[in-house]
């Protein structure tokens, strides 16, 4: 396998998770290299892939590409250095038609509001409807809405968000929670002397109607590669993964509603619980699993790391992956989080914020 790929991937439960993005449920992928093309391919019942769509889809490279959840159906969207975000629906022929039973798919519309290469692109969790948000160079997160989910050609700009810096990132928090406001988390590489604070965290305001920044993580100060908010299966605070240049992980915990400004946005308590250097790269992807439990990061190193907390909430790796899905072995004896980070940074973080205590894309 081409080591590039493993440069970005989202986990998957059933396969190794080496692959750009996996639809777990219809066991499709799809994946691209840095090129201007995007790849779909199926799992057949004998457990292979094959390539059952490739096609090019931007002037320029294609950064990131990823699915909508399957109740919206057979729904990519890409972005690009060419400024654009484009938006697929997969399409079978009708019986009238000669392509009858055969799938094809379709651009369904153009993003075209980024002055600068679209870096990243996320749909919204399904429980917000289809939504997708963009993140650009250009400093910008902008959100999208099809208020037709049946007419993928009309999508609305709703939101913008000016970060300050240029992004390289985003992620929803995909709890559906009522408790928890629609909240996206943004990663910088900006690497200007002035840029410090590389992660912001902003969250939905149902007065105001807009997105305001709750936190900002001011201990992550190098370039950010990739964030990844874990599932939250009924915990009272949310598990945020970054991959710089090692592995962290945060916990945000809500901070009582009566000790935070009346109709301003959450504050939270901030703790740094892991960070880890064993890739000794860069690492480029982080993706957690369906239940938020195991988290995949991938590195220069050409390993795909898996990462798990015992009941003492301590994070170990649990096993290193070659590029071609096979273990390294010993790998479950490798990598255990530091003790020092879980008791110093907590407190730094605190004060600076002012808180108290299968298918495949190419």
């Amino acid at each position: 396998m081409n080591e590039c790929l493993l440069t970005d991937f989202i986990f998957c439960e059933f396969m190794f998770p080496s692959f750009v993005l996996t639809d777990s449920i219809n066991f499709r992928n799809s994946w691209y290299k840095i090129s201007f093309f995007l790849q779909v391919w199926d799992k057949s019942e004998s457990g292979e892939w094959h390539c059952t769509a490739s096609w090019k889809t931007h002037s320029g490279s294609v950064w990131r590409v990823t699915w909508a959840h399957p109740e919206f159906g057979q729904v990519l969207a890409s972005c690009s250095f060419d400024r654009t975000a484009a938006v697929w629906e997969e399409i079978v022929g009708e019986s009238n038609d000669k392509l009858r039973g055969q799938s094809h798919w379709v651009k369904r519309t153009t993003l075209v509001d980024s002055r600068t290469s679209v870096t990243d692109v996320k749909f919204a969790p399904k429980h917000m409807g289809l939504m997708l948000a963009t993140c650009s160079a250009d400093g910008i997160v902008r959100i999208y809405e099809a208020p037709d989910v049946m007419n993928l050609s009309q999508w609305s700009l709703q939101h913008e968000i000016s970060c300050k810096l240029s992004c390289s990132c985003i992620s929803w928090n995909p709890s559906s929670s009522r408790a928890h406001a629609p909240m996206i988390a943004v990663g910088s590489d900006d690497s200007s002397p002035n840029a410090m604070a590389k992660v912001q965290i902003f969250e939905y305001n149902e007065n105001t109607r807009k997105y305001a920044k709750a936190e900002t993580l001011l201990t992550v100060t190098d370039p950010v590669h990739d964030i990844a908010f874990a599932p939250n299966l009924g915990r009272s605070f949310h598990i945020l993964a970054i991959a710089t240049k090692d592995v962290r992980i945060f916990t945000l915990k809500p901070v009582r509603k009566e000790l935070t400004s009346s109709g301003g946005p959450t504050k939270f308590e901030i703790h740094i619980v892991a960070q880890f250097d064993n890739h000794n790269s860069q690492v480029w992807r982080v993706s957690w699993n369906i239940t938020g439990t195991v988290l995949a990061s991938s590195g220069d190193d050409g390993c795909v790391r898996l990462w798990k907390a015992n009941y003492m909430d301590n994070w170990k790796c649990t096993g290193i992956l070659k590029g071609n899905g096979s273990p390294v072995n010993g790998s479950s004896q490798q990598g255990n989080s530091n003790p020092s980070v879980g008791s110093n940074i907590p407190s730094l973080q605190n004060s600076l914020n002012g808180s108290s205590a299968g298918r495949k894309h190419s």
